[in-house]
């Protein structure tokens, strides 16, 4: 579980000024010649960043060609938390811990979609494993809006590991699959964290065993399967509405 930084691109306005608002670290932040960005250069030099007028060419060899809005920024996508910074933050809250984790996500945009839906929901922090997973790139942090500048995130060499610790820290842990018990069968207000499994093939066998219990949704239609960042989404909220019946 160790602590690290990744250079990154990340590009759209919405994204960009979301991280300016927060206390990410950005180097630089560049502006495309002649566009209307005014607010973004004035937020940047704020904070005593460096703003540097490009061209559009520059900016889209910057983003390889995505649609990048006439601005993107090089920062420090993620600075890594440990898992018990996440209980650290859910303890300074005064709440059950509240925490996502995402078993192999390796699509970028649906990790990114996770972290957006988490954020949103307020939970404390998600963990994702090192290996065959999404790391926190540009992609993610354009799909997710901003959200992974405002939300603990940590990366773990070993997710088996890590789910056995916050189970002794008295963390609950239910694992996303489609035989389990139906979600409104089960009371998801105390200490909580939700495992997503990865696309296609749902949570690791030994990530499931390590698992309390494994939750589903009920599927009435021809297809027996959600997106897992739709599905991820759903469980949040249910927690979300649970917990704010009490």
């Amino acid at each position: 579980m160790d602590n690290e930084i990744e250079q990154q691109i990340i590009y759209g306005r919405n994204a960009v000024m979301e991280a300016l608002n927060s206390d990410k670290e950005i180097d630089t932040v560049y502006l495309q010649k002649g566009a209307n960005l005014g607010s973004f250069a004035a937020a940047a030099k704020k904070r005593g960043i460096v703003v540097k007028d490009v061209s559009e060419e520059k900016l889209s060899a910057m983003t390889n060609g995505a649609k990048h809005g006439g601005i993107a920024a090089e920062i420090s996508a993620c600075s890594y938390a440990q898992p018990e910074d996440i209980l650290e933050e859910a303890e300074r809250k005064g709440k059950p811990p509240f925490i996502i984790i995402a078993d192999e996500i390796a699509d970028p945009h649906n990790l990114g979609a996770i972290i957006r839906s988490a954020e949103a929901a307020g939970a404390d922090g998600i963990i994702i494993p090192k290996r065959r997973s999404a790391s926190v790139n540009a992609t993610v942090f354009k799909t997710s809006a901003g959200a992974a500048a405002w939300i603990k995130i940590a990366r773990v060499a070993n997710l088996v590991d890590t789910i056995k610790f916050l189970k002794k820290k008295g963390v609950w842990v239910y694992g996303m699959e489609a035989d389990g018990t139906p979600y409104d069968k089960i009371d998801l207000t105390g200490a909580a964290a939700l495992v997503v499994g990865s696309e296609g093939f749902g949570l690791g066998r030994l990530v499931r065993e390590t698992c309390d219990e494994t939750i589903s949704l009920p599927m009435n239609g021809k297809v027996n399967s959600l997106n897992a960042s739709v599905s991820a989404g759903i469980l949040m909220y249910e927690i979300v509405r649970q917990r704010g019946s009490r």
